[in-house]
């Protein structure tokens, strides 16, 4: 097989959150302006791909999310994950034979305390499942645990943007299966307020939650969950799960009815990590600079994780179910061939672009280099744009100095999310501007541009009632191949019958002149001719 060889870099361009929707209504592409995209899905080589389902390791029918995503792209496999991997380890029950689930239970039991859980509460399936936890309660009943409270992190995007009431009723009514325990909602609020930081962008954020669980304070208290969120409704009737104020449910007394305490067992039920590592660090690390814990220390409580959050640091330590092994990443096959590397991206997604790219791990190959740009506010609707412009200034002024760049433009998933129409247009809009910016340096520079995302979500705004959906889709996503060289014409799109993420791995190998890419990958999504 004949070598492509570029000039310049080759490119890859991950839109966060765009996917392809023939439907105009609640479709931002299908409104904004963004002339480049349409010209070079229509003037370029471009594929339809999937990203959602079995595609990305998930179960059939499931959408996407950017961990699973990153993780397919950038290591050209396809392995069981996210809540297809959770529920392997439920069906053969292995998970009540962790170490952590015989440990949480014989340490509440010795104690005479409390099992507590915690995570997003919700069956979205991007970051848990609702079904998880009852799962989890049913047998610690089962295995004569007697009080048992959670701490519910409301979702409102992998899920419809205020339906958190119906899984409040779900578990009341679910609890009352177990007259035998003593089982309560003991604190709550919004996914984008409390606990669930990431990358460490906000740890006020995880502070608060701390401040709600493990000290039973907040500026807000209840007599119930739904009595809580009832109250921010009356105050806002838009406000949306993810932006609920943290509370805390008390008694009769006032008296807080579930914080945690010395001897308890604490449960985070997230499968996803890039939500939950913030938490397990503030429970587990002996030494934890981000805010005061008071004098609680990490032998106090004893902590488990879903599975592992960070592969390189291994936290936390007790986990359900083992960590997924990831193989032959791209990132390690370039720096074994001396193939220099630039990852870039903002805040919010930069863990993505290298930590879920690189098959879970922060650890650099030879050659390559990371530039995280600063995120600014998190109101998105008002700053729709984002630090894109930023990330292609610095883009610009780096890109000749290496062989392969990816960059994550966040846009299209964290304003997708406030199903917001206006603000979403504009985020596609920004994008659209900074690819004609980066096309152009990458014409000058011999290159070659993919263009790609890693989900749906910003092409449906609307469910099948026509109100806001903030969730991702199960939409296929655009491949565009942006060459303006003579290589051009030494390729073609190849026949793939399911082309999807796993396929982008082999075909950026392709591009850089490697031909002998690992046997583990899919194959490319394009086929050299000459």
């Amino acid at each position: 097989m004949d070598k492509l060889h570029y000039d310049g870099p080759v490119v890859l361009v991950v839109m966060d959150g765009v996917g392809l929707s023939q439907k105009v209504a609640g479709n931002a592409l299908a409104y904004a302006h963004i002339d480049f995209l349409r010209n070079a899905l229509k003037d370029y080589p471009a594929l339809s791909i999937s990203a959602s389902g079995e595609a990305v390791g998930v179960v059939k029918g499931q959408m996407g999310n950017s961990e699973v995503g990153h993780n397919t792209m950038g290591c050209g496999q396809i392995f069981k994950q996210g809540t297809a991997r959770i529920e392997d380890a439920f069906s053969t029950g292995a998970i009540w034979e962790s170490d952590a689930w015989l440990s949480a239970i014989k340490n509440v039991k010795e104690n005479n305390s409390t099992l507590h859980f915690s995570g997003i509460f919700s069956d979205g399936g991007v970051h848990s499942h609702i079904e998880h936890l009852e799962k989890m309660i049913s047998r610690a009943v089962q295995e004569g645990i007697k009080r048992i409270r959670v701490h519910a992190i409301f979702d409102g995007r992998d899920v419809s943007a205020q339906s958190e009431p119906k899984y409040i009723e779900r578990f009341e009514t679910f609890v009352k299966n177990f007259p035998e325990a003593d089982i309560k909602l003991a604190s709550g609020g919004g996914r984008m307020t409390t606990v669930s930081d990431r990358y460490e962008e906000d740890w006020s954020r995880v502070e608060r939650g701390w401040r709600m669980m493990v000290d039973g304070k907040s500026e807000h208290t209840f007599h119930s969950a739904a009595e809580g969120v009832e109250f921010f409704r009356k105050k806002d009737p838009k406000i949306q799960d993810q932006n609920l104020p943290d509370f805390v449910i008390v008694d009769e007394n006032d008296e807080p009815v579930g914080k945690v305490e010395k001897g308890d067992s604490f449960i985070y039920f997230d499968f996803r990590a890039d939500r939950a590592i913030e938490i397990a660090m503030a429970f587990t690390y002996h030494d934890f600079p981000h805010f005061s814990r008071g004098g609680y220390s990490p032998n106090d409580v004893f902590f488990a994780g879903l599975t592992e959050y960070n592969s390189d640091t291994h936290v936390p330590e007790h986990q359900l179910v083992p960590p997924l092994k990831i193989t032959e990443p791209l990132n390690t096959f370039l720096g074994s061939r001396g193939i220099s590397q630039l990852a870039i991206s903002e805040t919010v997604k930069f863990g993505h672009i290298t930590y879920y790219f690189n098959g879970n791990s922060y650890e650099k190959a030879e050659k390559e280099d990371h530039i995280e740009i600063e995120s600014g506010p998190t109101d998105y609707n008002h700053r729709p744009w984002m630090k894109a412009s930023e990330i292609t200034d610095k883009l610009l002024e780096k890109i000749g100095d290496y062989r392969f760049v990816r960059v994550n433009y966040p846009n299209g998933d964290m304003v997708g999310h406030l199903a917001d129409m206006e603000s979403s247009i504009a985020s596609m809009e920004a994008i659209d501007i900074q690819l004609k910016r980066l096309a152009k340096k990458v014409d000058e520079l011999g290159g070659v541009m993919l263009v790609t995302a890693d989900h749906g979500n910003i092409e449906e705004l609307l469910d099948e009632n026509n109100q806001p959906k903030t969730a991702h889709t199960t939409n296929p996503i655009p491949f565009v191949i942006y060459d303006n060289t003579e290589n051009r014409f030494k390729y073609e799109l190849s026949r793939t019958r399911y082309p999807g993420l796993a396929n982008v791995a082999s075909t950026i190998a392709l591009l850089l002149g490697e031909n002998d890419y690992p046997e583990s990958w899919h194959e490319p999504l394009i086929r050299v001719i000459g």
